[in-house]
């Protein structure tokens, strides 16, 4: 900007100054008096042009603050896109309100507060009030809009006195604190079930004051036992939870009968005393003083207190040395009883044996037990019999280890019509003798050939010359399948060199995406030429009418070009060329800087090779 600019700039300046009193539009409102005066008008205004929505905000930032975190009647799409002056006027004189506005017709939707139910009702200043603000700084405004809370208790008294969540939308609706709608007292530690339903809230939700104030108990209640709310008739001569015999339905509703916690008083119900109804034992009475009273003082170990001896005094009273509680007819293993005293001493398995195993009928009946067969059904169903004869249990079984253990050994197998060798001798005997048909062990009629066992996965891909009577042995031993010695030399293809260290089922097991397949075989037919297998690093290089022929150059030890004659080229080796190595002609290096092998060079001048 040049000297008579700037000048004329100040001049207009002084001018404005000068003036102040014919261009000002009025007096500022209360709010902004303290921007009074010319020197502060571009404090609100930009030279040349209106108030500055900018300016505005810089000064008013709890309104920024709310745009910014898109809230309030402010952040409305509608009002944001506007000019603040657009609303908010001022130059009116002091006692102008800024904030004007039709609050009958007001949208409060605008402000993102739905006013619901009650509140629709309610008058703008009753909620917008300073004792409502938080915000000591909007608190001092008058009449302001701004400040409140969304909560409930920053507007209303907390009736609860903190016992109860602040959140109060949880239990009631905005068309009144009472009732409460939305609270559900399933959800409460204290479900209300049968007659507890029908109950009036206030009989347990006592209404008493706290602070000076009126307040209803929700919280802290005892509920544990019924004997909170209810009194005791029995005064406490019954122990346990009224639950236990009660329902909520009815007290007179008795379903003690197999809840009630029998353990509580002197006599523990066990067995067959647990399912008999109450009132067999205990008289019928409808005082609560004297019901269930009557057998207090019972021994629970005197038996014929109640019951009948039917042994008429021979066996003593301990009627529980021998019977059980289940039932009279269920005895006790019966410890004390020493066997040995019997002709027939308990060993191995047959002392943990129940006694009721063997003695079906009375202990004092004799029983035959000069065989196993005697009390033990045949599991082999009779495939060990000769002459009709079926050897007894003991010859494979003992009374220590039981029939899962087997005497059998490995050397009475050995003289079977199958002795084990190789993987067998380490087959557990369940792989064999186990039918998975019926998951029965079985020992006769196995088979003895490896077709019998194994599955036969070269049935119909080998031919019957190599592979006679399906026999497997002919190429497999009982060491590992994997191990084959098939003699290569009985086929029209013998193996040499490398060949003779490949493994079979990379020439005669197909390679599919994910694994070799049996279903892949191929043993017939193959095609012998190297690049059936191999891949063809010199493609049609070497090929004479169409075909490669590898053995012209290789052999099968290895793929160095040993049968190689260079004599027989275009270029004979004579002299120093017949001892250098093959790349120093052969190899060179591309426009990529790769090294390319080249077999067939087409000159043989020197000059091509050699430099000059």
């Amino acid at each position: 900007m040049g000297y008579r600019a700037k000048h004329i700039v100040i001049l207009f300046f002084l001018a404005i100054i000068n003036s102040y009193g014919q261009i000002s539009p009025g007096d500022l409102s209360q709010a902004h008096a303290d921007l009074e005066g010319i020197s502060n008008c571009t404090l609100c205004h930009d030279l040349g042009d209106k108030v500055s929505d900018k300016k505005c905000l810089e000064c008013h930032t709890e309104i920024q603050s709310l745009i910014n975190k898109n809230r309030g009647y402010h952040a409305e799409r509608s009002v944001k896109n506007r000019d603040c002056f657009e609303c908010h006027g001022d130059h009116h004189g002091r006692n102008f309100e800024m904030t004007r506005f039709d609050e009958d017709n007001f949208d409060h939707d605008l402000t993102g507060y739905e006013l619901e139910g009650r509140h629709e009702e309610v008058d703008c200043r009753k909620c917008h009030v300073s004792e409502n603000i938080v915000d000591s700084d909007i608190k001092k405004r008058k009449n302001t809009f701004l400040g409140l809370d969304e909560t409930c208790l920053s507007c209303h008294d907390d009736y609860h006195q903190k016992t109860l969540s602040n959140t109060c939308i949880d239990c009631h609706t905005m068309d009144g604190f009472k009732p409460a709608p939305k609270f559900d007292h399933e959800e409460a530690d204290f479900q209300l079930k049968g007659e507890h339903a029908n109950v009036d809230c206030l009989e347990c939700h006592q209404v008493t004051t706290r602070n000076g104030k009126e307040f209803q108990e929700f919280t802290d209640l005892s509920f544990n036992d019924c004997i909170s709310c209810h009194d005791d008739p029995h005064n406490d001569q019954l122990a346990g939870q009224c639950t236990q015999c009660h329902t909520e339905s009815a007290f007179s509703d008795f379903i003690g009968k197999g809840n009630f916690d029998h353990d509580l008083t002197e006599f523990t119900l066990r067995g067959k005393h647990k399912s008999e109804d109450c009132f067999s034992c205990h008289s019928y009475s409808n005082d609560p003083l004297e019901v269930f009273q009557d057998r207090s003082n019972v021994n629970e170990n005197s038996c014929v207190t109640c019951h009948a001896d039917i042994h008429d005094g021979k066996y003593g009273n301990e009627c529980v040395k021998c019977h059980r509680e289940s039932s009279f007819l269920s005895l006790r293993k019966m410890d004390f009883f020493d066997h040995t005293t019997t002709d027939y001493p308990l060993e191995g398995k047959h002392q943990g044996v129940d006694c009721r195993q063997c003695h079906d009928k009375r202990f004092s009946t004799p029983i035959d037990f000069t065989a196993c067969s005697n009390c033990h059904d045949d599991y082999h169903r009779g495939e060990f019999q000769e002459n009709n004869v079926t050897p007894d249990c003991v010859e494979c079984h003992s009374l220590e280890n039981g029939f899962d253990y087997s005497l059998f050994t490995l050397e009475e197998h050995q003289e079977t019509q199958f002795p084990l060798e190789g993987a067998h001798m380490a087959t557990p005997c369940f792989a064999c003798h186990v039918s998975e048909d019926n998951d029965r062990w079985t020992f006769k009629n196995l088979g003895g050939t490896c077709v019998d066992c194994h599955q036969d996965i070269h049935q119909g891909y080998i031919s019957e010359k190599y592979y006679p009577k399906d026999d497997c042995t002919v190429c497999h031993i009982n060491d590992a399948w994997t191990a084959v010695d098939f003699d290569h030399d009985q086929t029209e293809w013998p193996l040499s060199g490398k060949h003779t260290e490949v493994s079979c089922r990379e020439c005669h097991f197909a390679e599919i995406a994910d694994a070799k397949t049996d279903s892949n075989q191929k043993f017939a037919n193959l095609d012998t030429a190297c690049i059936a297998c191999h891949e063809n690093i010199h493609d049609e290089t070497f090929a004479i009418d169409g075909i490669t022929d590898c053995t012209r150059c290789h052999v099968t030890s290895s793929w160095f070009p040993e049968t190689f004659n260079h004599d027989l080229t275009d270029f004979p080796l004579e002299g120093i060329h017949a001892k250098i190595q093959c790349s120093a002609c052969h190899e060179v290096t591309n426009a990529k800087g790769k090294i390319e092998v080249i077999y067939k060079i087409q000159k043989f001048r020197c000059i091509d090779c050699h430099l000059q």
